[in-house]
């Protein structure tokens, strides 16, 4: 295994954020390669860490960087979706997600996350899974490729890179994708007109945006009063994903605002800590570019 570098976004403010209790119970649904959780178990004294991550190279990575606290840490190779399944004997105090694609997993070729390197068409957080990104690319039907391309990636010219794609299959790699995504769109000052579909792609691929607000209710039911939830988004369809759900969960009643009485019965889950995300600092921007568009948003169960 490569070494597994990830620049870990918001540190500070994703750890400061979950306000760790020395016996406390905690889930980093995206443990990567540990760093969250390695500054998470360093606060616990007699409490427990779960370290879950559907990546068997992140497992790995974070068993090693936590290897002085490992009478503390129980790791889970899962995906986050599934944190109801993890016995945690009672409730917990928190819970960690860092969202998107780490670092390693970008900067290794054969991973085919990245449009920079040539490699095959893969894009899979699980390399055990079956469904990979050569699936979305070469079975997908034109009419469901253009709403892959124009729902998770914001694409304008989605149809036109869908049709073209149809035609040209079986696209095999990375840089015969981007070579489509190129020719089918209009020339313009743009480097890399192909990251919006090799986004959308990713997301199709590993069930990305459809897996948020389920694991948000899941972890709110898990969390005992007082518990939060921090969650590092990356672009504007995670992050508004996490804004609706947590105001949602924090309003209650959900009734037509003419109605003179509460019919509908819900009551307010938790409140939400952060009105406006926390966005990284000039230094850790300085640090990793990367950073850029993350957001941090926490919600905390009343």
């Amino acid at each position: 295994m490569a070494e597994f570098n990830h620049y870990s976004v918001l540190l500070a403010e994703a750890v400061e954020g979950l306000c760790v209790k020395p016996g406390g119970k905690y889930i980093d649904g995206t443990a990567g390669g540990g760093g969250h959780s390695l500054e998470i178990a360093k606060r616990l004294e007699d409490g427990r860490l779960w370290c879950v991550d559907q990546d068997s190279d992140a497992i790995a990575a974070a068993t090693e960087r936590l290897k002085d606290h490992l009478s503390k840490v129980t790791f889970v190779k899962d995906n986050f979706e599934n944190i109801e399944n993890i016995d945690t004997e009672g409730g917990i105090d928190g819970l960690l997600l860092d969202l998107g694609v780490s670092s390693y997993q970008l900067d290794t070729a054969e991973r085919g996350f990245s449009y920079m390197q040539d490699a095959p068409l893969d894009m899979r957080m699980n390399r055990e899974a079956d469904f990979s990104a050569y699936n979305v690319v070469n079975d997908y039907s034109e009419e469901e490729l253009t709403r892959v391309l124009r729902d998770w990636g914001e694409e304008k010219f989605a149809r036109k890179i869908a049709r073209n794609i149809v035609a040209s299959r079986p696209v095999s790699t990375t840089g015969e994708l981007v070579e489509i995504v190129k020719r089918s769109v209009p020339k313009s000052n743009d480097p890399h007109p192909e990251k919006r579909s090799f986004q959308a792609v990713r997301i199709e691929t590993n069930r990305e945006l459809d897996i948020i607000e389920p694991t948000i209710e899941a972890a709110v039911r898990m969390l005992n009063p007082g518990g939060r939830i921090c969650i590092i988004t990356f672009h504007s369809l995670e992050d508004r994903i996490v804004k609706q759900t947590f105001a949602r969960l924090s309003s209650g009643c959900t009734c037509p605002p003419g109605f003179p009485v509460c019919v509908c019965g819900n009551k307010p889950k938790g409140k939400v800590i952060t009105r406006k995300p926390i966005l990284p600092g000039e230094k850790e921007l300085e640090e990793n570019s990367r950073s850029k568009s993350a957001k941090l948003r926490i919600f905390e169960k009343i």
